[in-house]
């Protein structure tokens, strides 16, 4: 990995506006655990409701960051009742605090509590996608779309990366989180993702 690729501390130094809300989107940008654990929430919620969720756990838990080691170790019941306290961290979030503890401790088993760990080590962008494709509750499209967002605006580019990110890598679109810089973009992806499932219900009915 080029020395570029991230700030102080391994912290990537930029700004992510997925949250739409400053506070939310400031941890994400400062925090790699919370981008991934956002990344993690992505799913059969607005994206905004997701990305501002690790703000969400982290301000219950009386931090101003994440901590894998602290979040594995939580009491499993006791870590649901913070995302489930209203308003609620996602639709489903007694399945998500569970998701979100299998992640952490997977992070601490495997990587030592640290995220960065994830790319800092990996020769290629072929190889960065088979780790985030091992990550607990990362399927194939989530780690790319991941590793598009840390490529394209994260600064982690490893040898690569457009290639293994898929049509998620590509320059000038608006397919994913990994496309949204601010209200415009967002409108943008969602207008793609829309048009895909009138083209997919389509394709389904002809």
């Amino acid at each position: 990995m080029s020395a570029n690729s991230t700030g102080a501390a391994g912290t990537p130094a930029h700004s992510l506006h997925l949250a739409q809300q400053p506070e939310a989107d400031a941890l994400l940008s400062r925090s790699p655990l919370a981008a991934l654990v956002g990344m993690l929430l992505d799913q059969q919620v607005p994206m905004e409701w997701a990305f501002s969720g690790p703000y969400t756990i982290a301000s219950r838990m009386g931090r101003d960051d994440l901590d894998a080691a602290e979040i594995a170790a939580y009491d499993p019941e006791a870590f649901a009742e913070l995302l489930k306290e209203k308003p609620a961290v996602h639709r489903y979030p007694g399945s998500m605090a569970q998701r979100v503890q299998t992640l952490c401790r997977f992070l601490v088993d495997e990587y030592g509590g640290d995220v960065t760990a994830l790319w800092t080590g990996a020769a290629d962008g072929a190889e960065l996608l088979a780790r985030l494709k091992a990550l607990p509750g990362f399927g194939e499209q989530k780690a790319k779309i991941f590793l598009a967002l840390l490529g394209k605006q994260l600064g982690v580019r490893p040898r690569g990366w457009r290639v293994a990110a898929g049509a998620y890598g590509e320059a000038g679109s608006y397919r994913s989180a990994a496309d949204i810089t601010g209200p415009e973009s967002l409108a943008k992806v969602r207008a793609h993702k829309q048009e895909a499932k009138r083209a997919a219900k389509a394709a389904k009915e002809g």
